[in-house]
C-alpha cells in the first residue's frame, strides 16, 4: 500500500492545457487503486494505512474474502479502493487548481501487482 502526491503532475498538465476557468478530473483507471484529496502529512498517511488494514486486512486465503474463491487474492485491495474513492474533480480558477487549505491530490495503490494509470482530463476555457 502506498500513497503518491500527484498534485505537481496535475498542476503541470493544467498549466500546459492553457485552461484558465474549468475543472480537472483525475481518475484511477484500475479497480484496486484510488485517487483522493487530503493533506500531505506522513502521520495521516500512516493512519490511513492502519485504518484501511483494520477495515480490510490483507488475507490471501479463501476464508476471509469470497472474491478469493474466484482465483484472485486481492479482495482487500478492492475494498480499500471503495473506501478511498475512484476519482476527484478540482476547479480551475485563473489557471490554477482551486484547493482549500492543505488539500493535495493523491494516488493510492492497494495491491501493486499490475501496471496502472491515472486519467487526467482538463475541461474548460
Amino acid at each position: 500500500m502506498a500513497f503518491e502526491n500527484i498534485t505537481p503532475k496535475v498542476e503541470e498538465i493544467v498549466r500546459q492545457s492553457g485552461v484558465s476557468e474549468g475543472m480537472v478530473l483525475c481518475n484511477a483507471m484500475h479497480i484496486t487503486a484510488s485517487v483522493f484529496i487530503n493533506d500531505d502529512e506522513s502521520g495521516l498517511h500512516k493512519d490511513f494505512q492502519k485504518w484501511l488494514e483494520q477495515l480490510a486486512p490483507f488475507d490471501p486465503s479463501t476464508d476471509k474474502y469470497a472474491h478469493h474463491r474466484t482465483g484472485e487474492d486481492n479482495g482487500d485491495a478492492h475494498l480499500k479502493r471503495e473506501i478511498m474513492g475512484r476519482e476527484v474533480v478540482v476547479a480551475i480558477t485563473e489557471g490554477k487548481l482551486d484547493f482549500g487549505p492543505w488539500e493535495q491530490i493523491f494516488y493510492g495503490e492497494f495491491d501493486g501487482r499490475r501496471p496502472k494509470r491515472v486519467l487526467i482530463k482538463v475541461m474548460g476555457e
